[in-house]
């Protein structure tokens, strides 16, 4: 039977950028509307990190291979990344959503859930709130959003994506049902590939057919998965907009140009992974309690090896050592490596965690680190990194940010 629809008063927008990184590109080579385009770093082994929608009339998309997305739109022009620009528009654009509500959680740098309950009498209704959401993101940095609001999370981020590109789908309460059992099973959150398939399976390709097969044969073919799915049919979800969300993991990876055998080169990018996490961890006012790290072999054979921290860290001495340990533990390699990877995992808020080092080496190094950072963010232009990393690309200069 189905749940009784409850009275909710919340509102809640999914707010999305459209082909996000291809449109903040689009903001210096306006020039370059209307073609296609990839961005993506002009490489063999790069992938693709964004697509403008002309090209995704071709097929390209998301994290597909550079080389694939080539071949399916031979005449895209691909843009490199510059993923800084990124972030600092993505801040901007948080700032802003800021000034609507209070109850803000993002995502990524291009989504980010807003909770509206609160905002309606200050700013009007909800269309009339996700329209302003639309108009002055687009006059305040020259992006287009996509608005889907809801009374529910999924709910909302569902409509986002079905009024894509540059568009806003309103689902009221008392259409809720009616929207989502219209819609294939593969809209729902949290249904990928596989288990579309597994689902297809069973006889169910529709969110209403996932809705009327009774949830004890749901649990008992797909365990917890096919309960949750079963609830999210009938529209129960009563998750809140968390603001100020901690990542779960901050990574960084780099794909070589040619496959490495030499440790020499394997150690250095580990160092300048190493500053990288490191500084994205304290530019989040986080700390990490695990790492790991990641290797692609030549034949895609992929490794990751974990360790847990006896105190979190945001010290690229201390991330660097431990993956150097890590890499040491593998032995000897049998193949060249493709792609070299770290991942800070567990982390914890700086202002709550307890930094218990006595390591005074590592405090000078901390403090050397956030000093760079000051310096980086001041002057953007100026390269500052390990003076054996600023050697290695005097000497090789193909040696560069991914």
């Amino acid at each position: 039977m189905a749940p009784s629809p409850a009275a909710d008063p919340r509102v809640l927008a999914h707010v999305d950028m459209d082909a996000y990184y291809v449109e903040v590109e689009l903001l210096t080579q306006p020039e370059l509307r209307g073609r296609k385009i990839i961005v993506a770093a002009d490489s063999g082994r790069s992938v693709v990190l964004s697509a403008s929608y002309e090209a995704r009339v071709d097929g390209v998309r998301s994290a597909m291979p550079l080389s694939r997305a080539r071949q399916a739109s031979p005449h895209a022009i691909v843009l490199p990344p510059h993923m800084e620009r990124y972030r600092e528009i993505s801040r901007q654009i948080m700032a802003y959503f800021d000034t609507i509500t209070d109850a803000v959680e993002q995502l990524s740098v291009d989504e980010a859930f807003l909770d509206l309950t609160g905002s309606r009498r200050r700013l009007g209704g909800p269309e009339q709130i996700g329209q302003k959401i639309r108009r002055e993101i687009r006059e305040q940095f020259g992006l287009p959003a996509t608005v889907g609001i809801a009374d529910r999370k999924f709910i909302a981020k569902i409509a986002s994506t079905r009024a894509k590109p540059d568009g806003l789908l309103l689902v009221p309460p008392h259409r809720r049902l009616e929207f989502l059992h219209t819609l294939p099973v593969t809209a729902m959150w949290g249904v990928g590939a596989k288990t579309a398939q597994s689902l297809e399976a069973f006889g169910i390709t529709t969110v209403l057919q996932l809705a009327q097969t009774p949830e004890p044969a749901l649990r008992r073919r797909f365990g917890v998965t096919g309960t949750a799915l079963h609830r999210l049919a009938w529209g129960e979800d009563a998750r809140a907009v968390q603001p100020h969300r901690i990542e779960k993991s901050i990574g960084a990876e780099e794909t070589f140009a040619q496959d490495v055998a030499d440790d020499a080169v394997l150690r250095a990018e580990l160092l300048r992974l190493s500053h990288r996490v490191a500084a994205r961890l304290r530019e989040s006012g986080v700390s990490a309690q695990g790492l790991s790290l990641k290797l692609r072999y030549s034949d895609f054979e992929t490794l990751t090896r974990s360790a847990t921290l006896t105190h979190p860290t945001h010290s690229a001495l201390a991330i660097y050592a431990k993956m150097l340990a890590l890499l040491e533990k593998l032995g000897e390699r049998s193949q060249s490596v493709r792609l070299i990877g770290i991942r800070a995992e567990r982390l914890v808020d700086d202002a709550g965690g307890l930094q218990l080092s006595f390591d005074r080496t590592e405090t000078n190094w901390v403090d050397a680190e956030s000093a760079l950072d000051a310096v980086a963010k001041k002057f953007p232009h100026v390269q500052t990194a390990p003076a054996s990393l600023l050697r290695a690309r005097r000497e090789d200069p193909g040696l560069g940010d991914s």
